[in-house]
């Protein structure tokens, strides 16, 4: 692994850079708003090959479409996981047409269904062994789209924190992060993000106590879904498009925000 964030040093420093912008209002009104119910994920989908369906359907679908991809994924739903993969392409195209691309869709479900019929060791795999058979495996898939069926089918408090392709172009540089290039960063940084918070995770159930975070941590769960929230919408906010409160000599300053260099 090229990076060292699961280090005792840069632990420290996610740790800190963490207790900075979860105080913003911001980032806190979207991580309530999608912590325990989510917007994209939703819990009303009950079958764990829906939910990989749905978490794959997610992606190349931009943030003012939410409405009508959770339209799509509720129709589909609605059909049942046995009864969709039944449907012909010319059914399936009429129903994944408003997000777009749905030749690529269409072509990520029946892999999907291939992947899990064939899927014999899925229920004992570990993680990282299951996420690299689902990104290999699956066409249309990648290391993003493999971390986030993984996680939304196993359920929110699981463990896997997964990683975008912003916070590796982005993100990774304000934490003085070093992760490489290509498709494997994906699963440099999730690794060592997760690593990091099983160092700590006290700090984090701690500080989104002490913030006053209206979210539910159940007791026995490393808060890494709280962490991967926090981390994806300041990224959305605050990196996608350069702000103007953020320091320019982050992560050497610890403030990241509204200190005396910006």
């Amino acid at each position: 692994m090229t990076t060292d964030l699961a280090t005792r040093t840069a632990s420290r420093r996610l740790a800190r850079f963490t207790a900075r912008i979860a105080q913003l209002d911001d980032v806190r009104r979207d991580v309530e708003a999608n912590h325990d119910e989510n917007r994209w994920w939703p819990t009303s989908i009950a079958d764990p090959r829906m939910r990989m369906l749905a978490a794959g359907w997610s992606t190349r679908v931009s943030y003012h479409m939410i409405d009508t991809y959770r339209a799509v994924i509720t129709r589909a739903d609605g059909y049942g996981f046995d009864h969709l993969v039944g449907l012909s392409d010319t059914n399936l195209i009429d129903l994944v047409r408003p997000l777009g691309l749905p030749s690529s869709r269409i072509r990520y479900l029946r892999s999907l269904t291939v992947f899990l019929n064939q899927a014999h060791n899925a229920a004992t795999a570990t993680t990282d062994v299951l996420i690299e058979q689902f990104a290999t495996g699956v066409d249309q898939a990648s290391y993003k789209v493999a971390q986030c069926a993984v996680l939304y089918a196993h359920g929110y408090h699981c463990g896997v924190i997964p990683v975008d392709s912003g916070m590796i172009t982005r993100l990774a540089p304000v934490l003085g992060l070093q992760v490489g290039g290509g498709p494997i960063a994906h699963e440099q940084m999730r690794r060592a993000l997760e690593a990091a918070v099983s160092d700590n995770p006290e700090h984090y159930r701690r500080l989104a106590g002490d913030l006053g975070y209206r979210v539910t941590i159940p007791a026995d769960a490393t808060p890494t879904w709280w962490l991967h929230l926090v981390l994806i919408y300041f990224k959305r906010r605050y990196l996608n498009r350069t702000h103007p409160q953020l320091c320019a000599h982050r992560p050497v300053c610890s403030r990241v925000l509204d200190c005396t260099h910006r």
